[in-house]
């Protein structure tokens, strides 16, 4: 299984998106690869945002050594599901599909909602954290699940 996480500037949430989700792979002894993109270029080469650093640190997870890059149509070809975290990356990631077959890999994260960007609030951290979490669980019960 593939599946890459996208955000805006893959700094705040898909980092930790791709954190949790690889974290909690490994326990579960799944051989899964794991992976996160932003739609913006503006942090490409950098490490994630030092909150979301910090708050992935305080549950056991560790994101440090992530590097953020932007996503590309490539992408579509490698990831067999492309999670992403609200509308606008939404719709900025289908703009760019080639076919049905992109089209039908990218969905929403959180299903019906979007994980809120807390790169502006100090205290968004911890509750985006937790639920990025809690959908990281449902991920693996989901596609972990024998037809």
């Amino acid at each position: 299984m593939k599946i890459l996480m996208v955000c805006l500037g893959n700094i705040c949430r898909s980092p930790l998106a791709h954190g949790v989700l690889e974290h909690l792979a490994k326990e579960n002894g799944l051989e899964w690869e794991i992976d996160s993109a932003g739609t913006g270029h503006w942090h490409i080469g950098e490490k994630p945002d030092h909150r979301s650093i910090a708050v992935a640190k305080n549950y056991g997870v560790d994101i440090s050594q992530q590097s953020c890059r932007q996503f590309e149509i490539g992408d579509f070809d490698n990831y067999d599901h492309i999670f992403v975290m609200d509308y606008s990356n939404l719709s900025d990631v289908k703009a760019l599909a080639r076919h049905d077959e992109d089209h039908g890999k990218v969905s929403l994260f959180l299903k019906n909602e979007i994980v809120p960007d807390p790169y502006y609030d100090d205290n968004l951290f911890d509750p985006v954290y937790k639920m990025v979490e809690r959908r990281c669980r449902e991920i693996i019960a989901e596609m972990n699940t024998p037809a």
